[in-house]
């Protein structure tokens, strides 16, 4: 181990493995909240270097009035920072219990990563950094409710009602004068007595004071009847306690504090000293990360990344940051198991769909290489093109072509404002699904089986031509041969019943799904799997067909505008890919044929998991089935992500 790693070790060791040796219940860490998001490689240093900056400017200011509010750098690597101290503590228990937070959030901080946010809240101060400006927040989904690990022994009930009749009493207070207020509730019983304090921070007005604290009152009912509890929200705290823990007095009395002041002074000294040395080091500790990245990442990818580096296809990971505005929020556009998409532009001004991968270790390098090898090799005017990927930076990155209309299950279920597909539209929407996934079977040089066809997987371009999207789970199969999966993907629904029973896949799995959709798009109804009624969709449009009504199945929404011969016959084409048995179900390069060309469409057998006491009686008085569900409605349990839906 070298000189450089010794020291660096060491330095590690007294900041996040060494404890202060004064014991102080305020200074108690209550939770740390770290963020997932972390600086570019070459916006790291400078980042370390603001984050550093920011807390030296945030200890100064506690030191004189006990809060700060901070704004270190510019652009993509600024630090916001804040830090207030409960307004019951002494300045010198504020600046002990700030020293330690300010030590414990470097855990937050790993310097060769720069975590981009992170929170700390001891019970007697708080302090959190962040890469946007967070000061005006109220509530967060990173809000926390901590709650003791004791029951209360006797009187529950009364403990209860006095805990919440005094928190609201504290909030209310507190949000109508300063931001703070601590009491306590005299219980007539044993074990009954409740001690509380609230209190806002300095950032949020004293609208956000009130609606945090109303939340925070909401959540820490939870905690009852536990001895104690916390909420720690963005713009506020509150605590209640069987044990008095709050300072009345918040001053120090003659003497009092005196040796703790000059452990202040050198924890802050200390402190200063060791963050100097880590920025200083940082840029050493960089250079050997890198390099050691490389040659794992060399190891782990093998000829596989070489290859990747120098093609086309690959992307720095750093410009897939800049172009998604650094995976911001606003431009997410969907998230499943396998992954999130975010909208991104690149500096040549192309819109793409920029795909994260969750993907890990053995699992993570096979679902990786088969969507980059698998859908680079594929053109179609009916598939989703894929521009490239990034293996370079710290998760595994796919860029698509961005296909603007969104899917179809958006257009049929989630916009419920927009005006309904034409007949024109869906069939040639169909229509495409169609040619799309027989170019996947059998004209693509390959036999490449998609797994998970569905709405949420057929998007929509400007021209509202079909786009069959993600194939994280496709896979090549030889030709002739089937594949028996030991892991079952796809979306209940959709799932044909030899591969959902015993896990048998071919293509004509994908013909199952596909039928489903056709139906789906038809009726404008959901195959929901668990249904509430007795009626599914493939149940309804079966006893349509059974009775020679089939016209009656499609989406009331269309008023009749559409061919009823033609609808017949692509409901017709529908059965026929959803019957129970896959021998039995026609191949997709035949669907295309009978959706283009006037041939004679096969009598179609029933389709899996029907009602078997269900027949034409069911459609009598029940004619309300045809009609389209809510867009609310459940789609079934999904198993998969899509490429840019998250159904």
């Amino acid at each position: 181990m070298s000189f450089f790693e010794v020291s660096f070790f060491l330095l590690f060791f007294f900041l996040f493995v060494a404890t202060p040796s004064v014991s102080d219940p305020r200074s108690s860490t209550a939770a740390m909240i770290c963020s997932n998001r972390t600086a570019s490689t070459s916006d790291r240093q400078t980042f370390v270097s603001n984050f550093v900056s920011a807390l030296d400017a945030v200890t100064l200011q506690i030191y004189s009035k006990r809060f700060a509010k901070v704004i270190e750098g510019s652009q993509n690597t600024t630090v916001y920072a804040f830090g207030q101290c409960m307004a019951d503590l002494s300045q010198t228990d504020c600046n002990l219990c700030f020293a330690q937070s300010k030590t414990q959030i470097f855990r937050c901080f790993p310097f060769q990563k720069a975590t981009r946010g992170g929170r700390i809240f001891l019970d007697g101060c708080y302090l959190r950094y962040d890469d946007y400006e967070f000061f005006e927040e109220a509530v967060s989904a990173d809000d926390r409710t901590v709650c003791g690990e004791t029951e209360v022994g006797r009187n529950q009930s009364d403990f209860r009602a006095n805990v919440i009749k005094l928190l609201r009493n504290l909030t209310v207070q507190a949000s109508n004068n300063s931001g703070f207020h601590v009491g306590y509730i005299d219980g007539a019983n044993p074990n009954s007595t409740a001690y509380g304090l609230a209190q806002c921070w300095e950032s949020v007005n004293q609208s956000s004071c009130r609606t945090c604290l109303d939340k925070a009152v909401s959540n820490i009912t939870s905690c009852l009847p536990m001895e104690e509890g916390r909420v720690l929200n963005t713009g506020c705290y509150l605590r209640y306690s069987t044990q008095k823990f709050y300072n009345n007095s918040g001053s120090d009395g003659p003497g009092g504090g005196g040796g703790r002041h000059h452990l202040v002074v050198i924890l802050a000294v200390c402190l200063s000293v060791i963050a100097s040395l880590m920025v200083a080091a940082s840029a050493l500790f960089f250079g050997r990360k890198e390099f050691s990245r490389r040659r794992k990442e060399r190891k782990h990818l093998g000829a596989i990344a070489t290859i990747v580096n120098k093609s086309a296809l690959n992307f720095k990971y750093e410009t897939l940051e800049k172009a998604t505005n650094y995976f911001h929020s606003s431009n997410k556009l969907g998230q499943g198991g396998s992954g999130s998409v975010y909208k991104g532009i690149l500096p040549d001004g192309r819109e793409v769909a920029i795909k994260r991968l969750f993907f890990n270790t053995r699992q993570w390098v096979d679902e990786f290489f088969n969507e980059v090898n698998l859908v680079s090799r594929i053109e179609h005017k009916n598939l989703v093109k894929l521009l490239g990927c990034s293996i370079a930076g710290p998760e595994s990155i796919l860029v698509y072509e961005y296909v603007p209309k969104g899917s179809l299950h958006q257009h049929l279920f989630d916009r419920t404002n927009a005006p309904s597909l034409s007949w024109e539209v869906r069939y040639n929407l169909i229509l495409g699904t169609a040619e799309g996934l027989a170019y996947l079977h059998e004209e693509s040089g390959h036999r490449i089986i998609h797994r998970d066809i569905k709405l949420g997987n057929v998007l929509l371009d400007e021209n509202f031509t079909a786009k069959i999207a993600d194939f994280g789970l496709a896979r090549f199969f030889p030709e002739d041969k089937s594949h028996i999966s030991t892991g079952i993907a796809g979306t209940l629904g959709y799932m044909a019943p030899e591969y959902l029973v015993r896990g048998k896949l071919t293509e004509k799995v994908d013909v199952y799904s596909f039928g489903v959709l056709l139906m789906e798009m038809i009726c404008r109804r959901r195959n929901n799997p668990f249904p509430r009624e007795s009626s599914p969709l493939l149940q309804m449009v079966w006893n349509h067909h059974v009775s020679n009504r089939l016209p009656e199945a499609v989406d009331p929404t269309l008023e009749g505008n559409f061919p009823q011969e033609e609808a017949t016959r692509l409901l017709q084409i529908g059965l026929l890919c959803t019957q129970a048995s896959a021998e039995l179900r026609p191949s997709m390069s035949m669907v295309t044929k009978m959706l283009k060309d006037n041939l004679t469409i096969p009598s179609a057998t029933q389709p899996p998991f029907l009602n078997a006491n269900s027949g034409i009686s069911h459609l009598e008085g029940k004619k309300s089935h045809s009609q389209p569900r809510s867009s609310t409605q459940s789609s079934g349990n999904s198993m998969s992500t899509s490429l840019l839906d998250p159904r």
